[in-house]
């Protein structure tokens, strides 16, 4: 996840400036209500998930695949598609249902939340023993993250990657350390990134301000705070708060940092629906991205739907935000306009960028819109 490429988004921004090559999603206009039948919705989730799938990119067990098999997942819950199922099958079945190799790296275990989700389909152990076993050694040995940097998931990212793997095996095998032991992880991630002012994570500890107000900043002279590292957040909040039993004491801090963050990133939505890669500088990043819209959508729109979130006050961004997202797939099904692969906030992308995470915060988001009333 790093960084790069300048020439490329210099030359976007003065033909955006100049009103040439204006994205097609930048459009402003009032939803129309076809974009939110079901029938629509579904085609859409298939279009993008089997052009995802004919397009592979990384390895079967990388972050990015853990994000977009979450989504392949959700997907199939909103459509019942066997083709969906059988693919989701088939890459446990490749992968003979392991993580990744840094079994204390958030990252590499995100592809569990997928395992999980099919044992509870299935009922099979083979599916869940590689999982307990990585969960129980990060759990009982500690590895080179905390070593390193002095907590286990010292990216915001990892909030989604973590998280809501291990509350679903606390949850199907009755293991309620690990919910603990989440709550632990958590709270050390939360202490170090989050700002009590803007209500936001910062990416990671190099994009935290020192006592004097020096450190990395946007043009503009504001804090960096990335969108898609926000959206990570929100997503795994999402995913979290569906597992934590409904009397579980840490349940109220999860519960009202989901609002406060909603609260906050619903006033940082842009005129077109979609939210810029850094979120208090959007007039230096023209055109919205794809990957941290699609999650806030997601998250926000499953808040409407489970009584969380005010209707009154949610329900139009939400809508805007699922009709921009519909502009920004191809007639074949490509996602586009997703920012690269990187740390930051990054201008070097368009209509042809596309990455499986940002397919994968396409289909959580159109699964959960489908479900509005």
């Amino acid at each position: 996840m790093r960084r790069s490429i300048r020439t490329t988004w210099l030359l976007g921004g003065l033909l955006l400036a100049a009103g040439l090559g204006r994205p097609a999603h930048a459009q402003t206009a009032a939803p129309d209500a076809a974009l939110f039948k079901p029938k629509y919705i579904k085609a859409q989730l298939l279009k993008a998930a089997q052009w995802q799938l004919a397009h592979p990119k990384h390895a079967p067990t990388d972050w990015t695949n853990g994000a977009f098999y979450s989504g392949v997942f959700a997907a199939y819950q909103a459509t019942k598609s066997k083709l969906l199922l059988d693919s989701l099958m088939a890459l446990g079945e490749r992968t003979r249902w392991q993580p990744g190799p840094r079994y204390d790296h958030a990252d590499d275990i995100a592809i569990c939340q997928t395992y999980l989700n099919l044992y509870r389909l299935k009922k099979d152990r083979r599916m869940l023993a590689p999982t307990l076993a990585v969960l129980e050694k990060v759990r009982t040995t500690p590895g080179p993250e905390v070593q390193n940097h002095g907590i286990t998931w010292w990216w915001c990212d990892a909030l989604f990657m973590g998280p809501p793997v291990l509350a679903k095996v606390a949850v199907i095998d009755n293991q309620p350390q690990y919910l603990a032991f989440n709550d632990t992880l958590y709270q050390q991630t939360y202490k170090r990134l989050f700002n009590h002012e803007e209500h936001l994570f910062a990416r990671d500890a190099s994009y935290l301000l020192d006592a004097a107000g020096q450190g990395k900043k946007e043009s503009n002279g504001q804090r960096i705070f990335w969108s898609r590292g926000n959206g990570w957040v929100m997503g795994g909040l999402v995913q979290l708060l569906q597992e934590l039993p409904a009397n579980h004491p840490s349940r109220p801090f999860y519960l009202s940092l989901f609002k406060e963050m909603s609260a906050r990133l619903v006033q940082l939505q842009q005129a077109d629906g979609l939210w810029r890669s850094s979120l208090l500088d959007p007039a230096a990043y023209p055109g919205g991205e794809t990957s941290g819209s699609g999650f806030d959508c997601y998250a926000m729109a499953w808040g409407i739907n489970q009584g969380i979130l005010d209707r009154a006050t949610f329900l139009g961004p939400v809508q805007k935000a699922w009709a921009a997202l519909t502009k920004v797939v191809s007639p074949e099904g490509r996602v586009g306009w997703v920012q690269p692969i990187g740390a930051d906030p990054r201008r070097d992308f368009s209509a042809d960028s596309w990455e499986v995470y940002g397919t994968g915060a396409f289909l959580l988001a159109g699964s959960e819109v489908m479900k509005l009333k």
